[in-house]
């Protein structure tokens, strides 16, 4: 059923379980993260995308103030709950400074396919293990999701909104492997670059071909 939210549209994507610290500077956003404090409200985040607000988002809840600076700026811990679609959108909620919109939850299919999930995990350890940052993945649980890596894999904000609006995770999970088959031999080939620059003007210890 539709029910009223107050918004905090950001121009990044948030993901459902996902932690996210922000710093509020506006007056607006003061009081809407004052009133989570006082009455355990929860928030959502649309993606500001294309100089406008978004249909999707996610709802948020307030995990605790981190800092009260003494100009009245807040250090927060958030964390992404479910998917939600604005279905109207309000600059101001009713005698309030910050926006709200009527909202609805999306249902989220969570059931996987496990030999896909299989191949991504291969291939982001791949990535992983290229760049260097293994020490990411090492800290995934098994039952990881395609939200849990999504901020990882080099996409842009608009392919992360993409799959932000996918219904299920099968649906994500095809998202993500297409686009790792497209960077992988990208990310192989700069390397190779990387290492070829490297060894410019190094001896090179090179057998020459028989005539």
């Amino acid at each position: 059923m539709p029910r009223f939210l107050p918004l905090f549209p950001l121009n990044l994507v948030v993901f459902p379980g996902e932690k996210l610290n922000l710093h509020i500077f506006e007056p607006r956003y003061k009081q809407l993260i004052s009133e989570c404090q006082a009455s355990n409200i929860t928030f959502g985040i649309p993606v500001f995308l294309n100089k406008q607000v978004s249909a999707v988002g996610t709802e948020v809840k307030l995990l605790r103030i981190e800092k009260m600076h003494t100009n009245g700026d807040m250090d927060i811990k958030t964390q992404g709950l479910g998917l939600i679609r604005i279905l109207d959108f309000f600059k101001q909620a009713p005698n309030k400074f910050y926006p709200a919109g009527t909202i609805e939850d999306i249902p989220d299919t969570t059931s996987q396919d496990p030999v896909l999930k299989q191949k991504i995990t291969e291939s982001i350890r791949q990535l992983y293990s290229i760049l260097g940052i293994q020490k990411i993945f090492i800290k995934l649980p098994a039952g990881y999701r395609i939200f849990d890596v999504a901020h990882h894999l080099g996409l842009t904000t608009d392919q992360e909104y993409e799959l932000l609006q996918m219904p299920d995770e099968v649906s994500r999970q095809e998202y993500v492997w297409l686009h790792l088959q497209k960077i992988m031999p990208v990310v192989l080939e700069t390397e190779k670059l990387k290492e070829r620059v490297r060894l410019n003007g190094h001896f090179k210890n090179i057998i020459p071909p028989n005539f």
